[in-house]
């Protein structure tokens, strides 16, 4: 590795304090001319990073005596190791679980815009929603009508907002209840994820119904899941059973990639004074308490709640207010924390097309 590579290694990725070499680059350097031309893969979204990335690489090659020629950054997000003994679903590089303890705290809201924040930034995102009795996701996205069986087996994702999504609530009318047992709602789950024909994506965003049960098992057991968030409000009841879901996961193998504080903070639209209305520091206890990050805390808005409804959630409806930054922010400390995580090895066939 040259002083060059080394230096590199160590520029942050965004505005976080992941660096280079934390996400596991790949970043390769040439002497041309007098110049130092550079190629860095990025195993994570960057296109709102480019520029600031470009000026970062640009300034720590003239720290180390060189000159920067050509410059080129590229999104390479690869497929991070899921739990032990599991298929991988075809298309899908990386399953993430959002889970919570308890209904009620945002989760499902949390989830579309996670994935849609990712989407935004460059990724390639899908959206399952595996709360079979409880379907939210058709909503959040102004999705409406039937999905296509191009062969009468296999399901066509409807896509909204640059996102791929599938749900139980596409296939049944809106009023018509889940009445099933366990092993039904758990099979349903296990068809919607396998049948639908996703396309290529790095992300595949499940939105869990919450709890610890058949689902969430049937999911933590024969399903490749890649990294798990678990959502919560700050007060002590909302935590405790949040940290009922993070256990699970770690009784099953499944990495807990970090915790979302949601509903932190309520700013007053007239006044402009900010209150904690669910109490404060509950995700920051959470998170200390078990050595896993808080990847966010995210506000408490009548407009996050409205765009939902409306089927246009913040981050599309207004990615640069302050709650859509905060989905932004969340979305690429979470894509940051996966890419630590263990890589599957890429078949050398593979890896040399994606040159």
């Amino acid at each position: 590795m040259t002083n060059v590579e080394e230096a590199l290694n160590a520029v942050c990725v965004g505005a976080d304090t992941a660096t280079l070499g934390q996400v596991g680059a790949r970043i390769q350097t040439v002497d041309a001319s007098g110049l130092c031309a550079v190629r860095i893969a990025v195993p994570v979204p960057i296109a709102a990073l480019q520029h600031q990335m470009r000026e970062a690489v640009e300034a720590t090659i003239r720290r180390v005596g060189r000159l920067p020629g050509a410059i080129e950054i590229i999104q390479r997000i690869g497929t991070h190791a899921p739990q032990p003994g599991v298929e991988p679903v075809a298309n899908v590089r990386n399953l993430i679980a959002i889970a919570s303890g308890k209904g009620g705290v945002g989760k499902s809201t949390t989830a579309v815009n996670l994935a849609l924040a990712l989407a935004l930034d460059g990724a390639k995102v899908g959206v399952l929603d595996a709360d079979i009795y409880g379907p939210s996701v058709p909503m959040m996205l102004g999705l409406s009508g039937r999905p296509d069986s191009p062969d009468g087996k296999s399901i066509e994702p409807m896509r909204a907002h640059g996102v791929e999504a599938m749900s139980i609530g596409l296939l049944v009318d809106n009023d018509t209840p889940m009445i099933w047992r366990g092993p039904m709602a758990t099979s349903a789950l296990t068809q919607l994820l396998t049948e639908t024909r996703w396309g290529d994506l790095d992300y595949l965003i499940v939105d869990l119904p919450p709890g610890t049960g058949d689902i969430q098992l049937t999911l933590a057991q024969k399903i490749p899941v890649a990294g798990a968030v678990i959502v919560t409000t700050p007060q002590d009841i909302a935590t405790l059973d949040a940290r009922k879901a993070l256990k699970m996961f770690e009784k099953v193998n499944v990495p807990v990639l970090g915790i979302v504080e949601n509903m932190a903070v309520h700013t007053c639209s007239n006044c402009g004074h900010a209150e904690h209305l669910f109490g404060q520091g509950g995700g920051d206890r959470m998170a200390e308490q078990y050595g896993v990050p808080l990847l966010g805390s995210l506000p408490l808005e009548i407009g996050i709640r409205e765009q939902g409804d409306a089927g246009r959630p913040i981050v599309v409806s207004d990615p640069d207010s302050a709650a859509g930054r905060a989905y932004r922010a969340t979305a690429m400390r979470l894509a940051v924390e996966l890419a630590k995580r263990p890589r599957v090895a890429t078949p050398l066939s593979v890896s040399l097309l994606g040159q």
